[in-house]
């Protein structure tokens, strides 16, 4: 009996072994990362090459401030036209590519790891610090690019940057999670790890701005059905994005809205809370009572955007939304 229980234990432990979670391959070999703006790519230190956007000053002025962009979960650089050209009015250039797995970039639906999709970042904030040298420069993360955000900026490669901007982070990490949540995750994630998942009949609605999503779903390069294993993947980045929280000592400008049903109020508000006492000054919240998911491009997105160029020209100065009061009203709140 004993010998029967030990063999099937170990055929259970060949079997999980067998089927762990995937992860993208490398890029073809070492290289110079690079920004070139003839191709449109960004190339990365394994020689691995990634669609790039730019928006640029409409007017050929020289920016006077740029942002990198990283979007979010199944998405791709595409995300940031709206917002990129309303910015680029206010003479900010916005850069975005897309990401390992995602939209054109190569291995599409295979997760690359948090720390390839971090040092991916560094690199191309590095690359663009140089191609302007003594332009203030932000990262903006949406969503899953929040994440990548806090992580590289607490990891151990952190790239010499002016400040950035969260708007609502993937901070939805294990611990604030359900147990079942958990448990089902792990157990997919290395027994069917290719199987695919959508959001479909969960009755989740990211933003109020239908045409834009009915736009999305006819998008063919953003990702419909999600590897089991890439939302493992994301999980285990999450997990990282929360807990860098107290260590971001950088001016952060962080957007989260009322109305959000993908990312739980719960682990943002305790982002917020766990920011290190000393950056606070620096570090400004910003909650919109009618804030989707997709704060960038909700229908209000020009009052989220408002507040990004107005931080970005002055960031001790009131935000023009006065969204930030709600937000220390739900701090305070959420502290009684």
């Amino acid at each position: 009996m004993v010998a029967s229980l030990r063999a099937l234990v170990l055929i259970l432990a060949l079997a999980v072994a067998a089927c762990a979670p995937r992860l993208a391959p490398p890029g073809p070999g070492p290289a110079a990362p690079l920004m070139d703006s003839t191709t449109k790519e960004f190339q990365t230190r394994d020689g691995t090459r990634l669609p790039l956007r730019a928006w640029l000053p409409t007017d050929g002025a020289a920016p006077k401030a740029l942002i990198l962009a990283l979007h979010g979960f199944n998405d791709y650089s595409h995300a940031f036209a709206t917002p990129g050209l309303y910015l680029a009015m206010q003479d900010v250039a916005t850069f975005a590519y897309d990401q390992r797995g995602f939209g054109k970039a190569p291995h599409r639906g295979l997760w690359a790891g948090a720390d390839v999709l971090t040092a991916d970042l560094a690199d191309a904030a590095r690359a663009l610090r140089a191609r302007y040298p003594g332009v203030p420069l932000y990262l903006l993360g949406d969503s899953m690019g929040g994440a990548v955000v806090a992580a590289t900026l607490t990891g151990p490669e952190t790239p010499p940057v002016d400040g950035i901007i969260l708007a609502a982070p993937a901070v939805w990490a294990r611990s604030a999670m359900p147990l079942p949540h958990r448990i089902a995750l792990w157990i997919s994630a290395h027994t069917v790890p290719w199987m695919d998942v959508s959001g479909r009949g969960l009755g989740i609605q990211a933003s109020d701005n239908i045409e834009m999503l009915r736009a999305l779903g006819r998008d063919p390069l953003v990702i419909k059905e999600t590897r089991v294993d890439a939302v493992h993947g994301l999980v285990d980045l999450m997990d990282q994005a929360l807990a860098a929280a107290p260590n971001l000592q950088v001016p952060t400008l962080l957007l989260y809205g009322e109305k959000d049903q993908v990312i739980p109020a719960e682990p943002i508000l305790r982002f917020w809370r766990d920011l290190p006492a000393t950056a606070r000054p620096h570090q400004r919240r910003a909650l919109y009572a009618d804030g989707w998911h997709m704060l960038l491009r909700d229908l209000q997105a020009k009052v989220v955007l408002d507040d990004i160029a107005h931080w970005i020209e002055d960031p001790q100065a009131p935000l023009p939304s006065g969204a930030e009061a709600r937000a220390l009203a739900r701090l305070d709140a959420k502290a009684e």
